[in-house]
């Protein structure tokens, strides 16, 4: 797909969704837009002008759900397009009382939930936690103070499951001191890191986890998928 792609030779930026909606918001906003499926992702290509006038490519996908899916994603978007930056966005529960729904917490720190980082962090990049690139966390505050939203820079704690109450909640709060957890953010975190790329995470607050997962995945989830959408391509302009 790279090869064919006439834009290939612009600086590419990599964005990861954890929502089908967010990247079709994301794609209304590019010029010369490619679709593809490749290694069961569906990969989005387009052309974006920044506000300095640089043009740049943004190859974007979703990974699915989970750090299984966000790591294969990332690498191999990592490994097609040869990416100056990776940045993922998507959505969390909220584990602080400082933040409520729709505001944003960006990953300053990301860390495994239900992992022995003891043994992890024995092979590349060695690292017990993971940390976005603190330029591109520059670029997401400035956009986020432009669009008036309320936001955090903090710890966002990634796990395999669902947390959907006050028990779990509090358990993970515990254990990783985080602001927000979700299912991807440090997969995503490990594997730029391993590929020395430098990556942010943001993520728009959906709920207070303590939603049973049977009622949150009925939820209307395009309002944060626009709060998520406009946000990446904020920070992009930057650039």
């Amino acid at each position: 797909m790279a090869q064919s792609d006439p834009s290939a030779q612009l600086p590419t930026i990599v964005v990861i969704g954890a929502m089908d909606e967010e990247i079709t918001l994301l794609a209304s906003h590019l010029t010369g837009v490619t679709r593809g499926k490749h290694a069961g992702l569906n990969v989005t290509v387009g052309r974006f002008e920044t506000n300095r006038g640089k043009r740049v490519r943004i190859a974007a996908t979703v990974t699915g759900m989970g750090t299984v899916a966000a790591g294969a994603a990332t690498q191999y978007m990592i490994t097609t397009f040869s990416p100056t930056a990776v940045i993922f966005s998507g959505i969390a529960g909220n584990l602080t009382s400082t933040l409520d729904i729709n505001d944003v917490v960006i990953g300053g720190t990301l860390r495994y939930l239900d992992s022995d980082m003891r043994l992890i962090s024995q092979a590349p990049p060695q690292l017990n936690e993971y940390h976005s690139d603190p330029n591109l966390v520059r670029m997401a505050e400035q956009a986020l103070d432009e669009k008036s939203v309320r936001y955090k820079v903090g710890v966002i704690a990634t796990g395999n499951y669902f947390v959907d109450s006050a028990a779990k909640r509090d358990e993970v709060r515990q254990q990783t001191g985080a602001d927000a957890v979700e299912m991807e953010g440090a997969a995503i975190g490990q594997i730029s890191a391993k590929n020395r790329v430098p990556f942010l995470v943001i993520r728009a607050l959906s709920d207070n986890t303590t939603t049973k997962y049977e009622s949150f995945r009925h939820f209307d989830i395009s309002t944060y998928a626009d709060t998520a959408s406009a946000l990446v391509l904020a920070i992009i302009q930057r650039m």
